[in-house]
């Protein structure tokens, strides 16, 4: 069956045609888009109306492609951003004119469940249990599983919400980075209440964040999904990348060959969300996954 995923988070909208049957999965077509859906909504509880204008732009472009590939059965995910927007109903009535379908506004918990499926399903059982961790604009799922999803938490510590709430200043001051750090600490905390996080033997970082670190550590010239998909990161590395980019101004971020234009500004928050983790987990390393959330929604439409 060709289906469609579509995974609008607080930084990216994201979609995914493949061919699922049974356990075969043939991905046809891959898109992602920076909209910035959650632009302000940390500060303000509401999406800011351009925002919600460039996500449509984007669900506009998604329509065609759906309907050139003839795709039969299409599911939509909005997460982080959407839970938080208290005028959300705008954009939900948006895409239903475009789409013809209401996107699911899904829990933390779901959306960690469907990126532990996506990031482990087609991972060798040697490598179990994992803790997929999953760094998106406004927040950060844990994920701990065998073969299913043992615990779960996600909590609001996103690159873009981070940003937004902590670095004022490019690059940003000790005293932002001392702030984010802080913050991001007790979200681990939080976290680690509900999952043990240092209770896998792989640990599987998932999305833009965790692919573009690992595209700095591998030191790619431009940006290639098949290089980062499975490398594995030492912690030392990551811990190197986060300070890099934190020293890094916008110009300098802008000018590394496998950034993307919508990570510049966020890269600094999102990475650091990540060396704290590995910090937190123990963990020598991660495996850096280019399957996540996008592939977990596919699968499930396969059902």
């Amino acid at each position: 069956m060709r289906v469609a995923a579509i995974d609008c988070g607080t930084n990216s909208i994201r979609l995914l045609i493949a061919d699922v049957s049974g356990e075969n999965f043939r991905e046809i077509y891959r898109d992602m888009e920076i909209v910035r859906l959650g632009q302000g909504v940390d500060k303000t509880g509401q999406f800011h109306p351009d925002a919600i204008a460039r996500t449509l732009s984007a669900v506009d472009k998604y329509v065609l492609e759906i309907a050139r590939r003839g795709v039969e059965k299409i599911r939509f995910c909005a997460t982080s951003a959407t839970r938080d927007a208290t005028n959300r109903q705008l954009f939900i009535d948006g895409v239903v004119e475009k789409l013809g379908i209401a996107p699911e506004v899904i829990s933390g918990e779901e959306e960690a469940f469907l990126s532990f499926t996506g990031a482990t399903k087609e991972l060798p059982d040697s490598l179990a249990p994992f803790l997929v961790i999953d760094i998106g604009g406004g927040s950060t799922e844990f994920v701990l599983g065998n073969r299913n999803v043992i615990a779960a938490k996600s909590v609001n510590i996103g690159c873009v919400r981070m940003s937004e709430r902590h670095f004022l200043n490019d690059p940003a001051t000790a005293t932002e980075i001392e702030s984010a750090r802080v913050d991001i600490q007790k979200a681990i905390i939080d976290a680690s209440q509900q999952v043990d996080i240092k209770g896998a033997k792989s640990l599987i970082a998932v999305a833009g964040t965790a692919t573009t670190v690992a595209a700095a550590a591998l030191d790619l010239p431009t940006y290639d999904r098949h290089s980062i998909h499975l490398s594995r990161i030492s912690a030392e590395k990551t811990h190197q990348v986060s300070e890099m980019f934190l020293r890094m101004n916008r110009n300098e971020r802008a000018a590394l060959g496998y950034m993307h234009p919508g990570r510049v500004d966020v890269i600094g928050a999102g990475s650091l969300v990540l060396s704290e983790i590995m910090k937190a987990t123990g963990a020598k390393e991660f495996i850096a996954s280019e399957s996540d959330i996008l592939d977990g929604m596919a699968w499930s439409l396969g059902k």
